[in-house]
């Protein structure tokens, strides 16, 4: 299959910047159409320019003037959430179809993480991609709901400062209550919760994420089993990714308070402690936070491509 599918990035900054370059060396059924950003001078649409992507400093509306725009099937949205929304109602007023692939916490479309329901959405017109914290911990929580019933799951992710751009900062809201409703949908927990923190060490640390389960008692070396095999999964595109040090449990045997989850709680508390390094296609190897955003969005979009494709010749062939 030698056709490729065009996309669009509409933000040159740190993500839009290092998802271009992932594009550009790694993109199988994807390659690079524009590169669309609202600053002349950023770094992104100078890298792109000179990369031979054609590029505008004039948003959507300049996306939608350049002469390759009739062939892009897909666009990565690398903004922030309120943009995102403007940026999907305009860009679909002249293409209806279009593929948007959201990796702000916009929301508008159903949460994607790749190696939990990446199957599932393969044909919607818009997908979310959660959040860094959430493509980080989500398919742990997940890990431990195929063994036993999540009543709780709560997440920390650490970032380095200096790898949260304007857009993250924006977003803090939205990043708390996006990646929570996601612990629920699909990690499958009863009741989720989040928590960013940005750490303005220097030198700038690796992300760390911490997950904490409560469900029911079950066999912890199933769990343990689950969540080594759901981290080799997540490696498959983001090989940064890795467990710092073997799962612990808890188990809570006499009826306790948790607010938010019950007054006489019971069962097995998990907690599972990660790294995040990144690939430093772009940004040092600290950033790891945009690393599995970029990663997993190009993933997704990746499938995605590869169904159209497949769609595609089928009918051709049957003509």
């Amino acid at each position: 299959m030698t056709r490729k599918l065009k996309a669009a990035i509409i933000g040159s900054g740190n993500i839009g910047t290092d998802l271009m370059i992932k594009i550009l060396r790694n993109g199988k059924n994807i390659e690079m159409g524009a590169m669309v950003g609202i600053d002349p001078n950023s770094d992104g649409l100078a890298r792109a320019a000179r990369m031979g992507v054609a590029t505008t400093h004039q948003g959507v509306e300049g996306l939608a003037q350049l002469p390759v725009f009739s062939d892009i099937d897909f666009v990565f949205d690398a903004t922030s959430a309120g943009a995102h929304v403007i940026n999907d109602g305009f860009l679909r007023s002249f293409k209806p179809n279009i593929r948007m692939i959201d990796l702000t916490p916009a929301a508008i479309g159903p949460y994607c993480v790749p190696v939990v329901n990446g199957e599932q959405h393969l044909d919607a017109l818009n997908l979310n991609m959660v959040t860094c914290g959430g493509q980080a911990t989500i398919p742990m929580v997940a890990a431990v709901g195929s063994v036993a019933k999540v009543h709780y799951g709560e997440i920390i992710a650490s970032i380095a400062s200096k790898s949260a751009g304007p857009g993250t900062r924006a977003n803090i809201d939205e990043f708390t209550e996006t990646t929570s409703k996601a612990i629920e949908v699909i990690g499958g927990a009863t009741k989720g919760k989040a928590i960013i923190i940005m750490n303005p060490a220097e030198p700038p640390l690796v992300m760390r994420d911490t997950v904490y389960t409560l469900s029911d008692f079950a066999d912890e070396a199933a769990i343990e089993a689950a969540v080594e095999k759901m981290v080799a999964g997540v490696q498959s595109y983001v090989p940064g990714y890795r467990l710092k040090q073997k799962v612990q449990f808890d188990r809570i045997e006499k009826p306790t308070r948790i607010p938010g989850v019950g007054d006489a709680v019971t069962g097995l508390c998990t907690s599972i402690f990660l790294e995040v390094e990144g690939a430093a296609h772009y940004l040092p190897a600290y950033a790891g936070n945009l690393d599995i955003m970029t990663s997993a969005a190009l993933q997704t979009a990746e499938r995605m491509a590869k169904r159209m494709l497949v769609s595609e010749a089928v009918a051709t062939q049957g003509e």
